[in-house]
């Protein structure tokens, strides 16, 4: 079978036992703070297992797309060394929320992979969770039952609390799992050993295929665990072991879900899988990573240095050191791999084949700039060598710097040390990695404490669209910490502040009654609850109060929100319908927003869209807002649905005119609130993606106000009231003309100057030397120290500066010269540097250098004398 089928007939088979299928949810995740991406199947579903919402159906299957690198869930260092781990892989799964639980779970799974599968059930072993004294859990007597209807007792293996008790993190559902093991090793190989010794001993070729959870616990902060009020199944199947299985292959790799990708790159490369160990461990990152890559991007996360986005930039820096140092590909590659990737998946996966190009630009783009910093990385190295002649061991804060700073990996910091006879201090680097890394834990380290119910079963409700205060009671609280202090969050039954989502901040303000005010320091959504921030716990929570959102910041936010949806529909009017939202942020002050487009905006563009976005506010267009509307239906409407985002059923639709979208911020009633658009900035985002800031409203005048003042002030400066611009041009002529005499005055200076440096020639040990202090300008005495350097042989010239009572150093020396004696420029002028209280470097044949001390000008030349000397 083709993975298509596979993945075909997994879907079908659950549909058959009355199963919705559901689209996968993006790979990036925007509204869970515990998380960056999806890293297993029952993501999406959290809020029905934790009864934050309810399902719409309680069957439910799908195919998960997953990326597996941050947090505990870190598989990005084994990827490519073995042939079974991935950063992006699919997870089959099907799901019962309060619904079947163990009977049918085992049953449905034992029927698909030994009866639909046809995989022989005396390859297959099953474990079921042993119990754990500590936890007063029992064995899972209930499981093992069910599996012995299936399958020899033999053959069902008891497992520990690390792998036979599944945990959605430190909090949350939890229960007894069973996995299911295939043994697909050769006939001569099973006899040797049998395959129930090889069940999770990281045996390649005897591996779970499917883990069957049966979340029935919570576990909550305090670690102890309570009943969960329904029972629930959530199984993962990972879909590249199930090809491999079926496809009877040995590895991952070699199953038509990868070989297509390695083709390709075989081909690019020259070389051939299968060849070489090291070769097969590149083509292996290679063809993982931009899968991984590529969905990322398709769901909206660009490569960044924060964050989700960095997380995708480290994944790709590590494809391109190993293509770069492995396969020695000097040029990027990654990108070309995307039409492989769209024609075996875009057919499922419609983000995929719809933005394929900008998928592809946005990967070429990252990859010439990292081949760059390579570069970068090699130079410096290659200059920390020569300055340190006799170098043994490269410092470990020196290939941690290279590779913090520049990307630079760790282990072609080694190859490039080994290749000149010495080695890097693993131990140093591993130290300054780790230091790093509590650095980074201690940034984020926050603690969450168990909720405090004060209200059972209330489901909060939003109300913020239509009041911007309402009386409150608080139905949950608990305590957090995180490095800037202990909070509070509060959870009310209804609320009018609007957490933040799609871009838009979360709202301010405060609650009060007559015992007290709390301030609201800020709103956001977890696991579909409204959060509200506080820094002091209201005395007696369990009484009513009146919460108040901060109105001016809230229409200032309402503002610009509106404002980004007149400016996406105006671009798409301007630059063409290829441009699409692919990020943005709403906050009171100005708005940003990130569009596709692959071109910088003319300024004739950029004001034709002011002016559109303009007329639009002048004309008065009334909101027009739906609140439940099928998606389906939104869709027919013209509304556009954004890549990466998780709609539900029903949707919001907001209307302005032409303008049409799914949003879920607020809005103004009316586009004349709006007042007055101005673009500020228009920038590159990333490749292939625009960005423009921009402000209305309050800020929008106040700028105008400004700009008129500037505009008075400069009339009264030139003395021009008619017409300043006139006057300005004639300045910068006049200006102009200056210039080009003080260059000519500057040459002519330069050229008597020369006459003076070879004229003041000494010979020391048969060197021709020039030591001298000039009031020429850098620029200047850099040209000359080269003219002489090609006129003047076995010369070194050092020229000392005053610049804006600023010394510097120049140090020259001809290549002839550099053949006869053992010098370098950089590092000579490190040492002289010492005397301006300064520091610099540079080429063997050229360097300088910068101090705060003009006193030590002349120690400094002369010390330079005494060294030849």
């Amino acid at each position: 079978m083709t993975s298509k089928e596979i993945r075909k007939t997994f879907l079908d088979f659950f549909k058959s036992k009355q199963h919705s299928i559901v689209p996968s949810a993006p790979i990036v995740l925007k509204d869970d703070p515990t998380l960056m991406f999806s890293n297993s199947g029952m993501t999406q579903f959290k809020d029905f297992f934790l009864g934050y919402k309810e399902p719409k159906n309680k069957r439910t299957a799908d195919t998960q797309k997953c990326l597996r690198v941050s947090g505990k869930h870190n598989d990005l260092d084994d990827v490519g060394k073995d042939t079974y781990h991935h950063t992006m892989f699919e997870m089959l799964g099907n799901w019962s929320f309060g619904d079947y639980f163990k009977k049918e779970a085992i049953e449905w799974a034992w029927e698909l992979l030994t009866e639909v599968f046809a995989i022989p059930k005396d390859r297959l072993y099953v474990t079921i969770f042993e119990g754990d004294n500590d936890e007063g859990l029992d064995r899972d007597l209930e499981a093992y039952n069910l599996w012995k209807e299936h399958i020899s007792e033999d053959r069902i293996l008891l497992g520990n609390k690390k792998d036979n008790f599944w945990e959605m993190g430190e909090t949350g559902p939890c229960g007894p799992c069973s996995e299911i093991h295939v043994d697909i090793r050769s006939d001569e190989e099973r006899k040797k050993i049998d395959g129930k010794d090889l069940v999770n001993n990281d045996h390649p070729h005897v591996i779970e295929v499917w883990n069957l959870v049966f979340m029935e616990f919570l576990r909550k902060a305090d670690g102890t665990l309570e009943k969960l009020p329904k029972k629930n199944v959530d199984t993962g199947m990972g879909f590249e072991r199930l090809c491999m299985v079926l496809q009877g292959k040995d590895s991952n790799y070699d199953t038509d879900v990868f070989q297509p990708i390695i083709k390709k790159i075989e081909e690019i490369s020259g070389l051939t899988y299968g060849d070489n160990a090291n070769v097969d461990i590149a083509i292996r990152v290679l063809a993982d990573h931009v899968r991984a890559i590529a969905f990322s991007i398709a769901d909206g996360q660009l490569p960044s240095n924060s964050g989700a986005g960095y997380v995708i930039r480290r994944i790709l820096r590590r494809a391109i050191g190993y293509a770069y140092r492995v396969l020695q590909i000097k040029e990027p590659i990654l990108h070309k791999l995307v039409p492989v990737i769209n024609t075996q998946m875009g057919d499922f996966f419609p983000e995929i084949s719809k933005q394929e190009k900008l998928i592809s630009e946005i990967i070429k783009e990252e990859e010439i700039g990292f081949l760059r910093t390579l570069d970068q990385g090699l130079q410096r190295l290659a200059n920390f060598m020569e300055s340190n002649p006799g170098l043994k061991v490269i410092p470990g804060e020196v290939v941690f710097e290279l590779y913090d700073t520049y990307g630079f990996p760790s282990d072609l910091s080694r190859i490039i040390a080994e290749d000149h006879g010495i080695s890097i201090d693993e131990k140093g680097f591993n130290m300054e990695m780790n230091k790093q890394k509590e650095r980074s834990k201690s940034a984020t380290n926050f603690k969450n404490y168990d909720w405090v119910i004060l209200e059972e079963d209330e489901v909060e409700e939003f109300v913020g669209y239509d009041f911007l205060d309402t009386h409150v009671k608080i139905t949950r609280y608990r305590k957090v910490e995180n490095k800037e202090g202990v909070f509070y969050q509060l959870v009310f039954q209804i609320t009018p502040f609007y957490a933040e989502s799609g871009g838009q901040v979360g709202d301010i303000g405060y609650i009060e009654n007559l015992n007290e005010k709390i301030e609201i320091l800020n709103t956001k959504k977890e696991n579909n609850l409204i959060i509200h921030t506080v820094k002091e716990l209201p005395k007696y929570p369990e009484f009513p109060f009146h919460a108040i959102v901060d109105i001016k910041r809230r229409e200032a936010i309402t503002k610009n929100h509106s404002a980004t949806h007149l400016l996406h529909e105006a671009l798409r009017e301007v630059l063409g319908k290829h441009v699409e939202q692919k990020g943005s942020f709403v906050g009171p002050e100005y708005l940003r927003f990130d569009f596709s487009h692959f071109s910088k905006m003319s300024s004739e563009e950029i004001q034709e869209v002011e002016k559109i976005v303009n007329t639009k506010i002048y004309e008065r267009l009334e909101l027009e807002e739906n609140r439940a509307v099928p998606f389906k239906k939104a869709l027919d409407m013209g509304a556009m649905a954004l890549f990466g985002e998780k709609y539900g059923d029903l949707v919001r639709v907001i209307k302005f005119g032409n303008s049409v979208e799914l949003c879920g911020g607020t809005h103004v009633k009316n586009t004349h609130e709006i007042i007055f658009f101005k673009i500020m900035s228009e920038s590159s985002s990333s490749a292939g993606v625009r960005r423009i800031e921009a402000i209305t409203g309050e800020t929008g005048m106040n700028f105008l106000k400004d700009q008129f003042s500037q505009y008075d002030r400069l009339k009264n400066f030139l003395k021009q009231t008619d017409d300043p611009l006139k006057s300005i041009e004639k300045l910068y002529l006049e200006n102009d003309q200056l210039k080009k005499q003080v260059e000519q005055l500057n040459k002519e200076k330069a050229n008597h100057e020369k006459l003076i440096w070879k004229n003041s020639i000494n010979v020391v040990n048969g060197i021709n030397y020039i030591g001298l202090i000039t009031d020429l300008n850098a620029a200047s005495v850099k040209d000359l120290i080269f003219q002489l350097k090609k006129e003047i042989s076995n010369l070194f010239i050092i020229i000392g500066t005053k610049t804006e009572q600023k010394p510097t150093l120049s140090l020259g020396i001809s290549d002839d010269l550099l053949n006869l004696k053992n010098l370098h420029a950089g590092t000579i002028i490190r040492e002289l540097s010492k005397e301006i209280k300064g520091g610099g470097g540079g080429q063997p044949s050229f360097a300088t250098a910068g101090g705060s001390d003009t006193s030590g000008l002349e120690n400094a030349i002369n010390k330079s004398l005494n060294y030849l000397q």
